[in-house]
Parts: C-alpha cells; structure tokens; sequence
C-alpha cells in the first residue's frame, strides 16, 4: 500500500494549486541572512512555474520580488546562482529599474567561473537595450570566440537574440562569429552558423558563398550544423532553380552517406523535396528513406513513412519499389505509422490493390485518433478520384465510417470526400446522395446539415427520380432548428424551379412554412414561394437557381449609401461586389498599409482579399469617391531578382476606374529615395493628363517597404492593353553605418517591366450550377460567334486551361476537366464583367492536327460580347 502512494504522488504535480500571494509573501525570505540556497530556489522555482503557467504578475509586485532577488548575488551557490539568471531572465519585461543588476551580470560574465559565465551572459542580453550594448561589447566579441563550449553557445544564442533590435552592432562582430564557426564544440558550430546565416540573410550572394565555403570545410563536425547547412543549400537552390550551383546537389547526395542518421534523413527530405531534382538523386533519396522504414527507432520510421507520404502526393510513380516495405508497417504498433503507411499505399496503390487495402484499413480504423481517420479520409478521396471505376467499394468504405463514431471534424471529411465524388464522378451521384439523405436522418451538427442540404438542391433536380430526395428534405423543416429549416427550405425551392412535375407539390410544401415561428425560414418561404408561382422561367433562373454570390459586406455598404442620401432611381444590383474566393493579401502590403490583425479579425470573421484591398484605398482620400472595388489582382514582378530595387504591382479595377499600387522595396543601403512614384505610357486608349490621379511614395530607406498608386480611367471597351513603366524618384546618399543622409539630392529613374492590363483583370469568375438555365434565361440577350484556330496549343486539356484563365470566367459543371479519349469538348462559362454585366460563354473544342475553338457569347450588354470575342481574336 505504501509503495502504491509513493508511486502516485512521484507522478503528482508538486506545485499544483500555487497561489500567487502566498508565492510572493515566501519571497520574502530573500531579504533574510543568512541566505538559504535550498530555500530560496525552491521559491524562485515557484515563481518561475507561475510565469510559464501565464499567470500574470503585477509590475508593483514583480519590482519588489526583483529587487529581493538580487540580494542573493552575495550567495555563491551553483545552483541559486543559475535560477536567479532565469529569473532575472523572465522578469525583465515586467519589473522597473532591472539594470540595477548590469554590474552583478558583468562580474559574472567576465570572472573566472565557467560555471557562472553562460547563465549570465543570457541573462545580460535579456536587460540590455540599445543603450547599453555598447558598453558589453568588447565582452561579447571575447566570450565569441571562448575555449569554454557553454560560455560560447551562450554568447552565440544571445548574440541571435541581441540580431532583433540591434542588427547593425552584431553585424560588426561576424569575424568573431566566422572563428567560432571552427570550434571543436559542436553545438558551437551550430550556433555560430545559425548566426552567421542571420547575419547574411538578406544578402543573397553572401549566403550562396557561405553555404559552399563550408560544404567545402573539413572543421563541420555537428550534425546538427550539418541539418542546418543542408537547409541553407536547399534554400539557395529553391531561390534561383535555374542558376544554382551543381555543386550544391552534390553536396546534399554526399549527406547522404553521412555517419550520423540525423543528417542521412535530412539530406534524402531535401533532395525529394527540391524542384527539378534529376531522376538518379530522386531514386537514391527515396532508397535511402526506403532503409530508414526498417529502423528500430520509432522516430526514424515516422520520419521516413511521413516524407514518403508527401513523396507519394505529386510523384506516386517514385514509390514503387517501396510498396512492400510500406505494406510490413501496416502493422506496425505506432498507429501513426501505420496510418501513414496505409495512406500512402493507397496513394501509390494500383486499382487491383483497393480492395484489399480496404479490409486491412477497416481492421485500425477504430484504434485511430480523429485527426488520423481525416488522414486516411482524405487518402481514399485522392484514390477515388484517380480510379472513378472503384467508387462503388470505396463508397460503402465511407458508408460505414460514416456511422461509426466519430467528431465533427471526422464527419465533416467524410461528408466532403462524398460530395466531392458526387461531382466529380456520375455513376457515383446516386449512392453518394442516399448515404448522405440517411445520414442527415441523425446528424447533430447542423452546420453539416445545411451543407448536405444545399448539395441536394443542386444535385437532386438532375438525378432519374428526384422526387425521392423530396421526403428527406421535407422532414429537416418538421424536426430541425431555425438555421436548418431556412436550407431545406433553399433545398426545396431548387426542386421546384428546376422539375416542372415536382413545382405543384413543393408549393404546397412552402406555404406550411409561411407560419414558421423563425422570420428568416418564414421570409425566404414567401420570397420563393412568390417566385415560383409568378415569375417567368428567366428570372427564376437569375433568383433561385443560378443566384449571383454577392458580397455581404458589399451589399451592406452599398444598402448604406444608398439609404444615406435621397435617390429617385432604385438601387441597382451591379454596384454591389462579387464575393471572391479567398486570396491571401501580400504581407507586405498590409504593414503598409497599416491594417493590423485585430482590424482584419473586427472587418468580419475571414475577410476577403477585396474587404482588405477596399479598406486600405478607401483610407486615401483621391480614391474615396470612386465606389465599391470590383477587383484585385494578385501581385506580380516587375523587377528581376537581385537588382537595386523590387517593384511589385496589385491592378484594383473599379467601374471607371483602374487604380495600379505598386508595392517598393529599396535594397541598396547607401541610398534612400525620396517622392517615388511609378509613371505608365502607352496603352491603347487616349488618357488626358488632367485625369491621372498619382499618390506617391514619400520616402523609401533600406529594406523598409513603401507603396505609390497612379489612377487612370478606365474604358472597359478595350479588353487588353499595356503600359510602359517607369519609376521616378529622387536619390540622396546614405552612410551604411549610422544611416545619415544628404540634405540634397538628385533626381533619377529606374525602368520597370510593362503592366499589362488583361480581360482577366475585368471579369469577375461567377458559377453557374445550371448552365443550361442560366443560357436559356439569356435567350433574348446579345450573342456574338466566332471560329478561332489556336495552332500555339498542343492539346484540348491545354486549350480549356489556357482559355479559363485567359478569359477570367469560371468553369461552370465542372466542365474545365476534359476526357483525354475525346477529341472534342465543350467548355461552358460564367462571369460578371465590370460594371456588373453578366457574361456568359459556350466554347467548342475540337482537335485535328491543332485546336479548332467555336466561341459562342452571350450578355444583355452589346459591348461584353463584342469585348471578348476581340481579346480572343
């Protein structure tokens, strides 16, 4: 009994239940002599477990028990001495006054015990600011290149600290760091080269010579230095592929005959990983991760089993002599390698292995984590979607998975891979729609009903018997909340508006609903039920079955300023956005502009890119006036790398206006330009000078990022055109060192690469879900035809990329994927062109010796027609 309470409290938390003013009240014992070592670091170790816990100490509080603390410097207990270096370490950033200690850190730093030297090096850099450093830096230039391995590592690691705020001082110290850079100590080496590569880092030159002197060095003993080296080359090579040195590659294939495993896995994860890798290093990395699936180490099988996995993503072919391997880690008893084991054979499997991969999946499915079921979820989605003829085994594999246990996150990927297959493969529509209609019969998440719910009225309408989906959506309205009614009761409307026979009975349906206690499902029951009974077949097409995705923070704003000021005519839907698909904003671009996460987070839950691009103008008073933001491109190169100065340039298109940011960096540190600004010429359209709107920038320093904007009308008439660039600017000379600049300087220019303004950049990518409605309700719109040969593609797949992302429409019914035993195709396409005209286009493809293209267009403006048939021709 006695052995099993000594073995429970071993594993209990000695400082469970801490409360801070106890804590503090003991510090007091500080001030008492004489000092107490074990006392006193007991204490201190409570305090310390308070901050990492995230307990918060008062300033107040934290000056008192600081200036306690360094009382006990008179003590010269190892072991004190080295708490009292955390602590000072971890407090320095909440009590006043905490160079009070300098003098104690320094003696310390500078006397002969080693054993004092490291702990209180780190703990000088903590308290050191700007002011102070220079002070210590003959100290730091001498513990640099230290025999002791632990006062060298400290000083290291803290001169890497010290690099945030005070970069130009360490740069001086970078032969002290190159010295250290050949120590015998091996974490030495390591520190010494992660330093020297922070030194360096923003010269591209200096970190190429650094990586190959020491490739060539035979003073590397650290495996770990080794690791970090072999990262540095990659990074070399990934930023100029086309130049980079050979040597490098030869380098990383040398790693891999390595002493230490450390360094063999990290070589063979680069070499996989690298773009253009010759097929030879491939097959020699793979073969050295096919030996590390055999190692006794659990750590070394992961590592391998994982990079394999990512292997098998882009490039399943390379993997085939690793199937058996992969296949005796089934079951293995780490299930997070059998997991991934089992993903990536089904991954680089053959159509003849599915089923019986899938017997042995379902034999641990059980004995997973959530997060690894999701995994291997996903694994059968990509397996699926390779060999559609399987559908049938894998769909009742999801099936089962479907009603075992399991969180949202689990089911929600289920649901995913089923509605994925749904769509993409036909023969699977009808059993994936009754796995998902029995499922939503006991679902509890009603996120995930909602979205079933909507997949069934968009692929419901169109399957043999559609009325048997009816019933299921029907009894969602009976037994569901509020949020899950309004969706059946959109599920509902797409039935009627798209089978005539149905139409009678999903109105009987809707008036039931017209006395729902919630205003949301009562208001879209009426709206619906009114369309579906009054409105011609092309504007219930326009409302209900190919809706516009309106921005919602669009239309608010728009509502706004509509509200805002007496208006005769009604409000018009094309002034409101089209909402987007999430783009990531440059980072850049949003420290310049100022916008901080917490703006970002208040504008809504994920902001677009538009919500950001259209804050960030608003802000500027030229552009107020100029209306909701119709687009924004994504951030295109106008330099080449490596010159004096980067320019990048984001095309915002508003309805008479387009406005070009171009995003600046200064990468010369003896200059600083002053009053930049970007100059367009060209161009096919007449621009008065009196309507260029030019906002530059007021200065640019070193490394620091700036932004200038010129505004020109735009004529939407043109589909394609390009300016000239060029960047004016003036230049005053810069001393490196302090950063002094010349009172005077002079003017210059810089030449930039052309902007070219595309039809891209004009239309908005909108779905249509029913093209053949939405074509129909166009019947009586403009319609342009033309025949184009496009002798420069080489296949239809090539043609159908070439022309989506040319045009800028969306692919409508997944018509973007082309049969490749076909030799033609129709491609079918949806957009909003600016100004909000609605565009839609049917493209015929057919190949004989070359790529014969019959574009049909259709919009209710003449001009949109006349507009992309020009681009294409």
């Amino acid at each position: 009994m006695r052995d099993k309470k000594d073995e429970e409290s071993a594993h209990s938390n000695p400082f469970a239940g801490l409360e801070k003013s106890r804590v503090l009240q003991e510090a007091r014992v500080f001030n008492e002599m004489p000092i107490n070592p074990r006392k006193c670091t007991l204490i201190i170790t409570k305090i310390l477990f308070l901050i990492y816990q995230g307990e918060t100490i008062g300033q107040t509080e934290a000056t008192e028990t600081f200036f306690a603390m360094t009382k006990l410097f008179q003590n010269k207990d190892p072991t004190l001495r080295k708490m009292v270096y955390l602590a000072i370490k971890e407090m320095s950033t909440i009590a006043d006054d905490v160079i009070i200690v300098t003098s104690s850190l320094t003696k310390d730093m500078t006397g002969k015990e080693d054993v004092y030297r490291a702990g209180a090096i780190r703990a000088l850099t903590a308290i050191t600011d700007a002011s102070m450093l220079q002070g210590i830096e003959r100290y730091m230039k001498q513990n640099l290149v230290d025999k002791t391995p632990a006062v060298q590592s400290a000083t290291l690691v803290s001169a890497l600290h010290l690099m945030k705020e005070n970069a130009e001082v360490v740069k001086r110290w970078v032969n002290e760091v190159t010295q250290a850079l050949n120590s015998k100590a091996p974490m030495a080496q390591y520190h010494a080269l992660g330093l020297l590569y922070a030194i360096k880092q923003k010269d591209r030159l200096a970190v190429s010579k650094l990586v190959v002197s020491q490739m060539k060095s035979s003073a590397m003993r650290s495996p770990h230095a080794y690791c970090l080296l072999i990262r540095y080359a990659v990074k070399v090579i990934e930023d100029d592929p086309t130049n980079a040195d050979r040597s490098l590659n030869e380098f990383l294939e040398s790693c891999l005959r390595n002493k230490s495993e450390m360094v063999i896995y990290e070589a063979a994860r680069a070499l996989v990983n690298l773009p253009n890798v010759s097929q030879r290093e491939q097959a020699q990395a793979v073969s050295v991760l096919q030996l590390l699936l055999s190692s006794p180490k659990p750590t070394l099988r992961f590592a391998a089993v994982r990079t394999l996995n990512k292997v098998a993503m882009a490039q399943p072919a390379a993997l085939k002599a690793c199937h058996l391997d992969m296949e005796n880690l089934i079951t293995d008893s780490n299930r997070s390698i059998a997991t991934l084991a089992i993903t990536t054979l089904l991954k680089i499997g053959n159509e003849g292995s599915i089923d019986r991969l899938m017997r042995q999946i379902s034999t641990f499915m059980s004995e997973i984590s959530d997060e690894f079921k999701i995994v291997v979820i996903d694994a059968i989605k990509s397996l699926c979607l390779k060999f559609p003829k399987k559908h049938s085994s894998l769909m009742s594999f999801l099936s089962s998975a479907l009603r075992d246990e399991g969180g949202h996150d689990f089911k929600k990927a289920i649901i995913d891979t089923i509605i994925s297959l749904v769509e993409n493969i036909p023969e699977a529509r009808e059993s994936g729609l009754a796995q998902l209609c029995e499922f939503i019969e006991d679902c509890e998440f009603p996120d995930l009903l909602s979205r079933i719910l909507h997949m069934l009225g968009q692929q419901g309408p169109r399957s043999p018997v559609p009325s048997k989906y009816i019933r299921f959506i029907y009894n969602r309205l009976i037994l569901e909340n509020s949020t899950v009614r309004a969706a059946s009761v959109s599920a509902l409307t797409k039935f009627g508006a798209q089978c005539e026979g149905l139409k009678e009975s999903v109105c009987t349906l809707l008036r039931r609903c017209i006395f729902d206690g919630d205003d949301e499902v009562r208001d879209r029951a009426c709206f619906c039920l009114r369309m579906l009974e009054d409105s011609p077949p092309p504007t219930v097409s326009k409302f209900l079955v190919n809706t516009l995705p309106l921005s919602l923070a669009g239309l608010e704003r728009a509502l706004l300023e509509y509200t805002s000021k007496p208006a005769d005519a009604p409000f018009d839907l094309r002034v409101v956005p089209i909402e987007t698909a999430p783009v990531r904003v440059d980072p850049i671009l949003e420290e310049v502009a100022g916008i901080s996460t917490k703006a970002k987070t208040e504008a809504a839950h994920a902001p677009s890119s538009r919500d950001v691009y259209q804050q960030q103008l608003m802000a500027i008073p030229a552009f107020a006036s100029y209306g909701p933001l119709f687009k924004s491109s994504v951030a295109v190169d106008l330099t080449e790398k490596e010159v004096e100065y980067s320019v990048r340039c984001v095309k915002h298109i508003f309805a008479t206006r387009a406005v070009f940011e171009f995003i600046l960096i200064n990468t010369l540190n003896d200059q600083k330009l002053e009053n930049v600004k970007v100059v367009l010429s060209g161009g096919d359209q007449e621009i008065d000078a009196a309507d260029v709107v030019t906002v530059p920038c007021p200065e640019l320093p070193f490394e620091k990022p700036g932004v200038t904007y010129i505004s020109i009308p735009l004529d939407p008439s043109i589909g394609t055109q390009s300016f000239s660039a060029t960047m004016d600017f003036v230049v005053k000379d810069c001393d490196p060192e302090t950063g002094e600049c010349d009172e005077e300087g002079y003017p210059d220019s810089y030449q930039l690469e052309d902007v070219e303004l595309a039809l891209a950049d004009l239309m908005q990518p909108v779905d249509k879900p029913n093209f053949g409605s939405a074509w129909e309700a166009m019947a009586e719109a403009c319609e342009r035809e033309d025949t184009f040969a496009l002798t420069s593609m080489e296949n239809i797949t090539d043609a159908v990329n070439k022309i989506v992302s040319f045009l800028g429409m969306a692919a409508c019914e997944k018509s973007n994927k082309v049969n490749v035993d076909r030799s033609s195709h129709t491609l079918l396409l949806g957009g909003v062109f600016v100004g909000g005209h609605e565009v839609l286009a049917r493209a015929r493809l057919a190949f004989d010796q070359g790529v014969n293209l019959q574009l049909t267009v259709r919009s209710a403006d003449e001009n949109t027609c006349d507009v992309v048939l020009a681009a294409v021709g």
